[in-house]
């Protein structure tokens, strides 16, 4: 037998059967729809690309072995603005697996100046090639069709992209399952991993010609797309798992390999995940109605609101809730992950400090994320609204939504949306801070109302678009009408508060939101003050508790905030 490429999901005597693994963040998180950042040609552009960008890093720096470049050097390379130089690397920072990477852990204003690595620039560049999985249509449309309004005011207007078409009706599609996904990434790495590698090799004179090899430095680079587990525990490093560097001594530089053999041992990788990918998809369709894989359909979890992942690597979903509230705080969650997906009509509490959020094909819900370190994206959703702190987020497709953010980075806009409105972060719970300390966000830093928007039509969704819409900028999102900023409150469910517990707002108000909020404290203080002076008699009075609580009966209603009173009866 070969052990130099030997798949890693083989059977041995002396370590567990491990497993090759895509790294779903950057295709989630990462692809940016900016025309100029989209190579389709493979590595006939991006080869010389990597040459001019390594020249103007070695040019920049003192040390001719950092290879990073900054925002300017980007900017000048790639002949995109400054704006959206910085943010490609803000994107960086939110999807790279390299913790200490002086990128991921830089604060917000050194972004710019820190720089990538040349490498992870170029694989981030080679991928914005991908294409997202067309959605599969939904196993139970019945139960969608019941859950989504019958009727929107968008119906029939640039149809093509509406969130209501996508998830509503029998010829609706829904989002992919996360094994389709996984195999469809895995696919796309299958097709372009020569591409990819020659990118990272270094070229070395042979006895007769040139050939390209892989130092133990550059090969980790691919951490960036791939990963490795032992079955049921944690991440393996990447050098670790593969034979030719496994043995490495740390004192000494790995002696390069052939980025060949590097191809033929990732290749027989990807296709054992690839088998093992089918057999899970297999097993769930064929096997028991009770299995535990983690795609089976939230309705089908024995009514459960949530469930986690199959080992810690996945994220924790919150799916098909309808008319009613959840709560969930650190305890109740798995993996550093969450999807909020296909809920209407509800109230969605997250208290705890993740990496990622995903919120897609919510309708007519209120949905708060506690603290997120790296990214959240909302989208296809309509009429819901999302309070989140977070580094950065990202909104696409929605309609009719309004946003209270606390964000280190500019939210981006992206995609066909509509009537989209942005306020400061309104909320708090006694975890807050801590959780935001653990995520680092810092509370000093919101950039709530300063879109950055992109373009309207993604080119990375494999839905058809409106043909002569491809130049033409998404629609961005105004601000709330101080007026109409009111607090919005999280019940104290859990108890455990102490001297640290978060006890108000940590995001600074802006001025005049200040001044409206405080104008609404003051003139109800004023008619409760009015109440208590006026002179009725009890029937009089009794008429008008009556009047009130009728009034204020209706208000829940319509506001939605009824779901946050039957949640407390329901603790």
């Amino acid at each position: 037998m070969n052990d130099e490429i030997e798949p890693s999901t083989s059977s041995s005597t002396s370590r567990q059967q491990i497993f090759l693994h895509v790294k779903r963040e950057p295709f989630e998180y990462g692809l940016l729809p900016i025309s100029k950042l989209i190579y389709s040609d493979g590595i006939a552009t991006l080869a010389p690309l990597k040459d001019k960008l390594l020249h103007r890093a070695s040019s920049s720096s003192s040390s001719s072995s950092s290879f990073r470049i900054d925002a300017v050097g980007i900017s000048e390379i790639l002949q995109i603005s400054i704006e959206n130089s910085i943010l490609v690397l803000e994107t960086l920072a939110a999807i790279l697996p390299f913790d200490s990477d002086p990128l991921v852990t830089a604060n917000p204003n050194e972004i710019d100046s820190v720089g990538v690595n040349v490498y992870d620039l170029i694989l981030f560049l080679y991928i914005q090639s991908y294409k997202r999985l067309l959605p599969r249509t939904h196993k139970d449309s019945v139960v969608v069709s019941d859950v989504w309004p019958s009727t929107s005011a968008f119906d029939g207007f640039l149809s093509a992209l509406s969130p209501l078409q996508l998830a509503r009706s029998n010829s609706r599609r829904f989002v992919p399952s996360q094994a389709d996904e996984e195999a469809h990434q895995l696919s796309y790495l299958q097709k372009h991993l020569a591409n990819i590698l020659s990118l990272l090799a270094e070229a070395v004179e042979g006895n007769a010609e040139e050939s390209l090899v892989l130092t133990l430095e550059r090969f980790e680079h691919l951490g960036f797309l791939i990963q490795f587990r032992e079955k049921g525990a944690e991440r393996i490093p990447l050098s670790q798992a593969a034979p030719f560097f496994a043995n490495s001594d740390p004192e000494m530089p790995a002696v390069p390999v052939p980025a060949a053999q590097v191809h033929d041992w990732i290749l027989q990788n990807i296709v054992a995940a690839l088998e093992h990918a089918a057999e899970r998809v297999s097993s769930k369709e064929n096997g028991p109605p009770n299995g535990t894989d983690q795609d089976i359909a939230m309705a089908d979890a024995c009514g459960s609101p949530l469930k986690g992942s199959s080992g810690a690597r996945g994220p924790s979903f919150v799916e098909g809730i309808s008319k009613t509230s959840v709560v969930k705080q650190p305890s109740d969650l798995k993996g550093s992950s969450i999807k909020v997906l296909n809920c209407h009509d509800s109230v969605i509490y997250i208290l705890a400090p993740l990496r990622y959020a995903t919120v897609y094909g919510c309708s007519d819900a209120t949905i708060v994320l506690g603290a997120i370190s790296k990214a959240v994206r909302v989208e296809h959703c309509e009429r819901v609204k999302v309070i989140a702190a977070a580094k950065r987020i990202c909104i696409a497709n929605c309609r009719e939504c309004v946003f209270f953010l606390g964000v280190n980075q500019q939210p981006v806009f992206l995609g066909d949306n509509h009537k989209l409105q942005v306020a400061p972060y309104n909320t708090f719970y006694p975890q807050l801070e801590v959780h935001m300390t653990q995520a680092g966000i810092n509370a000093n830093i919101n950039r709530w109302n300063e879109p950055l928007v992109l373009g309207m039509v993604d080119p990375h969704d494999s839905l058809s678009h409106p043909a002569g819409v491809s130049d033409v900028q998404a629609e961005s999102a105004t601000c709330l009408d101080p007026d109409h900023f009111t607090n919005f409150w999280i019940p104290n469910w859990f108890g455990g508060e102490s001297a640290q517990s978060t006890k108000q707002n940590p995001f600074p108000l802006p001025e005049v939101y200040k001044m409206s909020q405080q104008k609404n404290h003051q003139s109800a203080g004023e008619i409760k003050q009015a109440l208590r002076a006026v002179q009725l008699e009890e029937n009089q009075k009794r008429e008008l508790s009556f009047a009130l609580h009728a009034y204020f009966k209706d208000w829940l209603y319509a506001s939605g905030n009824i779901r946050q009173l039957y949640c407390l009866q329901g603790d």
